[in-house]
């Protein structure tokens, strides 16, 4: 027996015996759940399936090695084997109990198709589809809960971000596409421009989730998830809620800070995660840094943490919002790259201001494809960003100007000036 153990620990991993041995485990694995929760079919039923597919099919790959044209007849009957039994569970679960065992007859069909993949060699997709086809068996109350609960509204924003991030991403050009010709010329990456989008927007719709369920519970997660979300959302709120309480502006002044460096922080990450395969743009990333640690430093002295606010965000995504989005991006970047051709790095500059004033993060990710193209370098990067960055912050300030406490809108302006002095400093350092 123990000669055996060696022999089989010993084999190498594309070997028929290891195949079926890991076939039989995530067979096991995937079945752990069902037979816990007392289904018709459990651990054993599950293993065997998944061997069932493994077997068969390298017996018809074995078969099939040296003849074109031959058919795969013993796994294919296999397959057809499994299904009848699915069906039957299904049939005979409504009889017994007038409800359907859909979910564990499609996972009978899901361990016969890991035991494919094992055998034909695909060990990690196996162990993933494994993994995580028993995740969703596992949390199959929190999954339910969670559809349960979205509004209409929630559902369709779901499923038009979804059409977004999963149908349009794949359809677009991969390759660069330049724009115009000659001293118009502009190059842009299609795919990179989207993604962008969507991990703007994706940003939003988990940050919406977070705010919906601890919204009320203080003012750090209202401001910072609130900011991540929507900043200007954040300064509307504390102006209300000072406007009706005027001994609220320590904390409202708390909450626009927080709001501010969930703005940066949101810069920040498009920075580095968009320019990674580029070179991380080191020299935007510690200023902005800066503006975030500040933000959250100044908050945490001066916010009342004994305070709540609620705070009513809209849908969490839109269709028409992320394509206005990504045409208002888009603009930006052309305008961008063209201001810089024809007016060099100052209208650049200007096309951020001015862009910020909407949207830092759009003009950020227009700062970031410019750079990964190389029109632009490093350090017109950074100060492109630090400006849309400001001028972001200048908004809140502004409108906070607008508060008849004058206590709330003057400390908000004077942390805002601190802030941007720092990050200015800090910029002029890294640039040198």
């Amino acid at each position: 027996m123990s000669a055996l153990v060696t022999q089989i620990a010993n084999a190498p991993l594309d070997s028929n015996v290891v195949r079926i041995a890991l076939s039989v485990a995530l067979g096991l694995f995937l079945g752990l759940e069902r037979e816990w929760s007392h289904k018709a079919a459990g651990i054993r039923t599950f293993a065997l399936v998944s061997v069932l597919g493994t077997i068969f099919t390298i017996v018809d790959g074995e078969r099939c090695a040296d003849a074109a044209t031959c058919l795969p007849i013993m796994s294919s009957v296999a397959a057809l084997f499994v299904i009848v039994v699915a069906g039957v569970l299904m049939v005979s679960g409504m009889r017994d109990d007038e409800s359907l065992h859909l979910t564990t007859a499609v996972s009978m069909l899901v361990a016969y198709g890991i035991g494919v993949l094992v055998a034909i060699g695909y060990v990690l997709p196996a162990t993933v589809v494994a993994v995580t086809s028993s995740i969703l068996l596992v949390f199959k109350r929190e999954l339910h809960g969670i559809a349960w609960g979205l509004s209409r509204e929630e559902l369709r924003s779901t499923t038009e971000f979804a059409i977004l991030a999963f149908v349009v991403y794949p359809m677009l050009p991969a390759e660069s596409v330049t724009i115009g010709s000659g001293t118009l010329a502009v190059e842009l990456e299609p795919r990179v421009v989207w993604l962008m989008v969507v991990f703007v927007a994706g940003i939003g719709i988990v940050n919406y989730a977070i705010v919906r369920t601890y919204g009320g519970r203080g003012i750090a997660i209202t401001g910072f998830f609130g900011g991540l979300a929507s900043s200007t959302a954040v300064v509307g709120t504390m102006l209300d809620h000072v406007k009706q309480h005027s001994e609220a502006a320590t904390y409202a002044v708390a909450g626009v800070l927080l709001a501010n460096g969930a703005m940066a922080l949101r810069n920040l990450l498009i920075v580095v995660v968009f320019t990674l395969s580029a070179g991380i743009l080191l020299e935007a990333v510690a200023p902005l840094v800066v503006i975030v640690l500040g933000s959250f430093a100044v908050a945490s002295v001066t916010a009342d943490w004994s305070k709540q606010v609620e705070m009513d965000l809209e849908s969490p995504f839109s269709m028409r919002n992320a394509l206005g989005f990504g045409a208002m991006f888009l603009v930006v970047v052309v305008a961008g790259s063209l201001a810089e051709t024809q007016f060099g790095s100052a209208g650049l500059y200007a096309t951020a201001i001015i862009s910020g004033l909407v949207s830092s993060a759009g003009a950020t990710t227009s700062a970031v494809v410019l750079y990964r193209t190389g029109a632009i370098s490093p350090q017109a990067a950074t100060v492109a960003v630090l400006l849309a960055t400001a001028s972001s912050i200048g908004v809140k300030v502004a409108l906070t100007a607008s508060s008849d406490n004058r206590t709330f809108a003057r400390r908000v302006a004077v942390w805002s000036v601190a802030l941007l002095a720092a990050g200015a400093v800090t910029t002029a350092v890294v640039i040198g």
